[in-house]
């Protein structure tokens, strides 16, 4: 069904600034993202959404942001902010989609896009129906180190990629870290759809599926070994691509402190690619035992290179750097990884 947009939203069509409006300023966006919005061109952040509105209006004084609402609502439909970023946790991400597409506004949607891979799936056919841009924020992918990586593959410098092994170990979260409000919500599947592989896992698939391309079969065992909250915290699965790549991959959160590891390695026929997700310092290629090292400078935010190509997108000046649909393909994974789903891709 096609949708005619009302002259509010026909404002999307002829933007030359994207005026931001953020909900849930959280933890997240303090570094991470918040204040990239004002340094990427034609782009700013104009109003923050958080219901506690002692933290909002700090959040807006510290980073001088002009407005400010403890209704999200109301941020939405202010006639001044034509593009929202979601940034609360992911059981509430459908939902404040939904508003935004009513009012006629294109979405930045924080990852995990959604609880599971129906509501993100209702949250891509919702966007395609009135015809409002989607972008899903698996920031790694336009991130240098990764554009590298992928550079690597694409002239195949270590050969035919053959397979990939990932591995995340973290120790079991504390006492403290489980009272913690900022913490706790992480690990509760009423909010976030999971455990911590929910948090962490995205990472790892959206740049998997930027890699690589179509998975064809998945398979994965998640089991409660710690039961120390009520999600999994392990969960271990594979990967068939249809290029023939092998994806293995592990995730634990109960490990001790010293076997602590972030880790992937692609092997090729010719050679091996070897970096991390989250210390992006450095890649490094070993091809006929000669080892090359591609350094890299920490960004300040790390999502600024995404919201970069998000403003093009929306502004019609470039490609969309990661669909709803990639998203949603993600949030399949994780069900399949989980065992949530036995569909097929």
């Amino acid at each position: 069904m096609g949708f005619a947009p009302t002259e509010k939203n026909k404002l999307n069509y002829r933007m030359e600034k994207i005026s931001w409006g953020i909900i849930g300023c959280g933890d997240v966006t303090e570094v991470k993202s918040g204040p990239a919005f004002n340094k990427v061109r034609n782009s700013e952040l104009l109003a923050v959404m958080r219901r506690n509105e002692e933290k909002v209006k700090d959040y807006a004084s510290r980073h001088n942001v002009p407005k400010w609402y403890t209704d999200a609502n109301k941020l939405v439909n202010d006639p001044e902010v034509n593009a929202i970023y979601i940034a609360t946790p992911p059981s509430s991400h459908e939902e404040y989609a939904m508003m935004a597409f009513e009012a006629g506004k294109p979405v930045y949607l924080e990852k995990p896009m959604a609880l599971d891979a129906a509501s993100a799936t209702r949250i891509v056919n919702a966007a395609s129906e009135k015809n409002i841009k989607l972008s899903v924020a698996h920031y790694r992918n336009a991130q240098p180190l990764f554009n590298k990586i992928k550079q690597l593959l694409d002239e195949q410098a270590i050969g035919n990629v053959r397979f990939v092994k990932s591995e995340i170990y973290k120790p079991s979260l504390t006492t403290e870290e489980l009272a913690a409000a900022k913490t706790a919500w992480r690990v509760d599947p009423r909010v976030s759809g999971g455990g911590l592989f929910h948090d962490l896992s995205p990472h790892q698939f959206g740049l998997m599926y930027y890699f690589f391309g179509e998975p064809e079969r998945v398979s994965g065992v998640a089991v409660k070994q710690g039961s120390l909250y009520n999600a999994d915290d392990i969960v271990v699965g594979n990967i068939l691509f249809k290029n023939g790549v092998v994806f293995n991959g592990t995730w634990c959160f109960t490990v001790s402190n010293e076997s602590e590891k972030d880790s992937c390695e692609i092997f090729g026929d010719n050679g091996m690619i070897g970096f991390t997700f989250f210390n992006q310092r450095e890649v490094t290629m070993t091809v006929n035992g000669n080892v090359e090292t591609f350094r890299f400078d920490v960004l300040q935010h790390v999502q600024q290179p995404m919201i970069e190509k998000v403003v093009e997108y929306f502004l019609n000046g470039g490609p969309n750097p990661c669909s709803g649909e990639q998203g949603a393909l993600v949030m399949k994974l994780i069900d399949q990884f989980t065992l949530r789903s036995n569909n097929g891709f």
